[in-house]
């Protein structure tokens, strides 16, 4: 089966469905999914917009309207995370996941599902210590803490994941776990994103969240995004007592922006006798119905029950006969229901609704498998709660243009208690999707620096081979994509695609400038930002919120 994996979208999706089908067509084979790593941006109206948490300028429609009122439908299966720069309010009516539109699926605040026997786990948002103990109380109109607090990861959803015990081949999150980047080539990293060594050396990037799971899922893809850069590690766990040695092969991607790293197609094993819908896992369902009273829709710091003696119970895994139990109350059909309907209207251009409040509704879907589970519908109560703490004090219009820019980083966290860093790329970028491409040209895997006999990524980094052979699929080293329609500067340029290996490879999008070779593979892209000259030898974009 073959997956294509995007890094942040940004609401690109046309771009992103354009490439992956001129790949199809000029190569002759089918991607059958695509995973998208966060950041995605289901904006379905004006209201919408105002529950993002991006600066005013970026607050554009871009294309998800279109497949959400059915004026285009995804091609492929895409199944997502929630990043940082989301509609919240959207997300937030489907918890545990759900269609955001025909063949679009979101996994929730965190979530396991089945497709052709590939078992894929997801988490959403980002850590943030401050907000990690706190139910998830936030309900529109959000306040400026409220319009960020909301996509930040809380533990009640990683101690669901971590009560799995059958084994993840996918994972995905939006920010890498912590101390993934001591498995990979770091100094190449550190060559890309100079700020981030600080961080490096104090063990301080990344999410320890994430890293907790990793340790305790295991799974044989853990694929990124958030930093807005490619990088690939092995991870070698230790075993685990009566198991043999497992093997993470991560890999993050940048956001789909010319010249820059944002699509993998990776090849995975096909699993005879699979169904080809996407399908329910039991045995997440059965874990959503047995943690469900511990969850919390209030701001009040809370711990997960731990084997301290203060606890009735703190292991929340589930046996056979839960699972069986989850499979009779679906009346024995996994396969999750092609059930999507529109909640709120779609955007119309002909006619925009500039003042449009944001919708406060429940998703018919979440209503439906809380139904039929016994399950909390989460968005519900935190609207019926009494304590409204989470939505006094909603936005104007005016506070949204000024309180929706970008934070400063939470890296390192309490948690670590490591000493504080500084990020000069984490203050507001002025054209933050304005990036001129000059960046330095990856070298070629034909180059005799590189090591051959392995899967490679562009600039030398080495992704680790996967377990199936595939027989390499011939490609020119220049693809000619069409000129799209889409919400970025149309792309007139050729777009380079390298042959990783036999069985992964890479699409990179063209430049929206033409001009000659040195601007285009200079070192350092020209990034418009405040008090520019302060900051002029950093050489990438922001990497936090």
């Amino acid at each position: 089966m073959k997956i294509a994996v995007e890094g942040c979208c940004h609401g690109e999706l046309d771009k992103i469905y354009e490439t992956i089908s001129y790949l199809e067509k000029k190569e002759g084979i089918k991607v059958d999914l695509l995973l998208c790593c966060g950041d995605f941006q289901a904006v379905r109206n004006e209201g919408d917009l105002k529950c993002m948490a991006v600066p005013a300028k970026y607050r554009t429609m871009q294309t998800f309207y279109k497949y959400y009122s059915g004026e285009k439908k995804a091609p492929i299966l895409t199944i997502f995370i929630g990043g940082n720069h989301e509609a919240s309010n959207h997300l937030q009516e489907l918890s545990y996941g759900g269609w955001v539109a025909p063949n679009i699926y979101y996994l929730g605040y965190a979530g396991v599902i089945r497709y052709k026997g590939i078992r894929i786990g997801g988490i959403s948002g980002i850590f943030k210590s401050h907000d990690y103990r706190r139910g998830h109380y936030e309900f529109p109109p959000y306040n400026p803490e409220t319009l960020r607090s909301v996509y930040h990861v809380r533990n009640i959803e990683v101690f669901k994941l971590k009560q799995l015990r059958m084994p993840v081949d996918i994972f995905l999150s939006h920010d890498w776990p912590r101390g993934i980047y001591h498995h990979g080539p770091l100094e190449e990293l550190l060559r890309k994103k100079k700020f981030f060594r600080q961080e490096v050396e104090s063990n301080s990037l990344g999410s320890p969240a994430a890293a907790e799971l990793l340790e305790h899922l295991q799974p044989t893809y853990w694929f990124s995004a958030h930093l807005h850069v490619k990088f690939a590690a092995l991870k070698q766990h230790p075993p685990k007592p009566n198991a043999a040695p497992r093997v993470t092969k991560f890999l993050s991607l940048d956001k789909c922006l010319p010249y820059r790293q944002f699509l993998q197609i990776v090849d995975i094993p096909d699993r005879d006798g699979s169904s080809d819908d996407l399908e329910y896992d039991p045995e997440w369902l059965a874990i959503l119905k047995a943690t469900n009273d511990l969850q919390r829709t209030a701001p009040h710091p809370w711990n997960p029950p731990e084997n301290n003696g203060l606890h009735e119970r703190w292991d929340f895994t589930v046996s056979e006969d839960a699972m069986m139990k989850v499979v009779e109350q679906l009346s024995g059909e996994l396969a999750i229901p092609d059930n999507f309907s529109c909640t709120v209207p779609p955007y119309d251009p002909s006619s925009p609704q500039y003042h449009a409040a944001p919708s406060y509704n429940g998703n018919p879907q979440t209503t439906e498998l809380c139904a039929t589970l016994g399950l909390t519908d989460l968005y519900t109560q935190a609207g019926q709660s009494g304590d409204r703490s989470g939505s006094q004090g909603g936005l104007t219009s005016e506070e949204v243009d000024t309180q929706s820019g970008d934070e400063p980083s939470d890296y390192p966290t309490d948690i670590s208690g490591a000493s504080n860093s500084f990020n000069p790329d984490e203050i507001i970028i002025e054209d933050e999707w304005e990036e001129e491409a000059g960046e330095e040209e990856p070298k070629s895997s034909a180059d005799p620096k590189v090591p051959q006999g392995n899967s490679h990524t562009p600039g030398g980094m080495v992704l680790p081979p996967p377990k199936s052979q595939v027989s390499p699929i011939p490609m020119s080293p220049i693809m000619d994509l069409p000129p799209p329609c889409h919400s970025t500067p149309a792309v007139p340029r050729l777009a380079p695609i390298n042959l990783e290996s036999n069985d992964e490879r890479f699409l990179k999008r063209t430049s929206d400038k033409v001009g000659d070779v040195e601007s285009q593979t200079a070192t350092t892209p020209r990034i418009k930002r405040r008090n520019q000259s302060i900051y002029a030898s950093v050489e990438d974009d922001e990497c936090d919120e």
